[in-house]
Formats: C-alpha cells, structure tokens, sequence
C-alpha cells in the first residue's frame, strides 16, 4: 500500500522518488538467496539444461556461421577462404590475392582485353605484388606501431595498383 501511495504521490506531478520507488519495489521483490533456493535452482537447471543444450548449441552455429560470413564479405573473398587472410595482415593478404586474380584476367582477357601494354603492365606489377607480399608477412613479426607505418605504406602501394588496374579495365578513366 505504501508502495502505490509513493508512486500516486509522485504522479502528481513533482516527479521526484519515482526512480527511488521503482528501486524499493525491486528490493522488495527480490527474496534473500538461501541454500533453499540455490538447490532449488540447480533442479531446475539440471532439468532444463539437457532440452536447452541442442537449440543453444544450434544457435551458437548459426551465429558464427554468420560472423564468418561477414568477415569473409568484409575482406572480399568467399567464407571457405578466412582462414588463409587471418591476422593483422589478413586484409592485405585478401588484398593482394584479389589483385592477383584481376591481374590474371587482364592478362588473358580477350577482346580489348589482354593487349600487349596490358601484358607488359602484368609483367611489370606481379614481383611487385610478390614483393609486397613478403613485406606483409614481414611487417607481421613488428612491433604494433611500426607494423601499422608499415600496413599503412603497403595499403597505399596497393591502392595505386588498383586504380592503374581499374584504369585499364575501362572502370574508372
């Protein structure tokens, strides 16, 4: 009864207590925790752990299925394929091979594709990508700070081998 005459009280409008209301009618709620109970909840538990445990561990495989699908989305290649791009320098590992790939196409397109300044720029950029490569893993075995320099500096000699590439691809001009 004290309970609703507090709450009726600070309805009308001074808005104070309210919090501490909501507080001591969760206090009241709340029993003691007595050997009673504790043993009483280890039945129920032991009871309802066995149907739980199936849906649960379900769960738990859709979840990290989906996890492995957005990193895998993140980093450009298929869900199959996380566990060779991981670590610090998985990104450029990822990096690096889609380029790689790209640079295969280029070279074996047909059409306007596969010239022979296209050839020559393959030939020109693959022991750079193996070079880059080697810095990577490299760069892995560095302190965090000099690794980071290092990602940084090998993430902006891969973005200018991307745009000469989409410029040859005709995707951007």
């Amino acid at each position: 009864m004290a309970l609703r005459r507090r709450a009726a009280g600070s309805a009308d409008g001074s808005g104070s207590g309210t919090a501490e209301t909501v507080a001591e009618a969760a206090r009241a709620a709340r029993k003691p925790f007595t050997a009673a109970r504790a043993k009483r909840m280890i039945g129920v538990s032991k009871a309802v752990a066995p149907l739980l445990a199936p849906y649960a561990l379900a769960a738990a495989g859709v979840a990290r299925s989906r996890w492995d699908a957005y990193r895998a989305g993140r980093l450009g290649v298929e869900p199959g394929q996380l566990s060779q791009y991981t670590g610090p320098g998985g990104a450029l590992h990822a990096r690096l091979s889609r380029i790689a790939e790209a640079l295969q196409e280029l070279e074996t397109g047909t059409g306007s594709r596969g010239t022979e300044d296209d050839r020559a720029f393959v030939a020109q950029v693959r022991p750079r990508l193996a070079d880059l490569a080697i810095a990577v893993r490299a760069a892995g075995q560095m302190p965090t700070p000099r690794r980071r320099t290092a990602y940084r500096a090998i993430g902006g000699e891969l973005d200018r081998v991307e745009v000469e590439l989409l410029t040859r691809l005709g995707v951007i001009g």
